[in-house]
């Protein structure tokens, strides 16, 4: 594996998050030791991610907080001081006024700190509810690289399973090129000379219709003799059946379920061994 392929693997990403293993973190270690480019690549996605966790990140005003409490400190002028009245002294003028206004002063108090606390309620909820949307933001674009990861680790297993067909000393590859009528499509015949099984790995074919299937087909003297129906999950991974003995390979594109004879006219690619 070169060093594109290793940094495509997804294992830097899956380091970063935690997700690799003691060996593979140990390999990526070492590797970013002595390959720059590696190493250019592990900042580089490390940046992305951080930047994921705060592109949307919103700063409350820096004076908020100073112009709330100023404001309780401009009505709490003079501390308050409740006197003590006595029972046995006649009401005066001047004393009920001054209880009123003692009253009044309090109620001022509590109307402030009422506000001050709902101000402050207010910032909460507002900090939580962002802090629960970033999160769920987070969360998708976490999703995203996860499922971007499943795919690159998808390819790489198909890649390697084509790599131990090559390999193969038993196994014999047949290149099938596209007709006239399709001259850009193109399929790959891998036919085990040992087991007389058959793999298929179509993906220069163009995706079939619905209802239709690709049908692949091996020429035994001179009489094409079905191969087996093509599905996506069979490519390159399961055999489509066994053939014996063939002087070249062929794929139509049949109704699902496929054809007895092969419908000549829709013949895709063709390749003589």
């Amino acid at each position: 594996m070169n060093t594109k392929e290793y940094i495509s693997s997804g294992i830097i990403e899956s380091y970063i998050l935690g997700h690799a293993s003691p060996e593979e973190a140990g390999i990526l270690e070492c590797v970013m030791k002595n390959n720059a480019e590696v190493k250019a690549a592990f900042e580089e996605a490390q940046k992305t991610l951080e930047h994921l966790a705060t592109a949307q990140a919103v700063t409350p005003p820096s004076d908020l907080k100073s112009k709330i409490w100023n404001k309780i400190q401009q009505e709490q002028t003079v501390e308050e001081v409740i006197p003590s009245v006595s029972t046995n002294v006649p009401e005066t003028k001047d004393h009920r006024e001054a209880t009123e206004r003692v009253i009044i002063k309090e109620n001022t108090q509590w109307k402030t700190y009422a506000i001050a606390a709902s101000v402050l309620f207010l910032i909460s909820v507002a900090g939580n509810l962002f802090w629960m949307n970033s999160q769920s933001s987070d969360k998708k674009e976490m999703a995203l690289l996860a499922a971007e990861k499943q795919a690159q680790d998808q390819a790489m297993e198909k890649m390697d399973r084509k790599i131990g067909m090559f390999s193969n000393p038993d196994m014999q590859m047949v290149m099938l090129k596209g007709v006239e009528k399709h001259p850009d499509s193109k399929a790959m015949v891998f036919w085990d000379k040992k087991t007389k099984e058959v793999y298929l790995n179509a993906e220069k074919l163009p995706k079939a219709p619905a209802g239709m299937q690709y049908q692949l087909w091996a020429i035994e003297d001179g009489q094409p003799v079905s191969a087996g129906m093509y599905t996506e999950d069979k490519d390159s991974r399961i055999a489509l059946s066994n053939i014996s003995n063939a002087q070249a390979f062929a794929i139509t594109l049949e109704k699902e379920g496929g054809s007895k004879v092969p419908t000549m006219e829709n013949m895709f690619v063709m390749g003589e061994i």
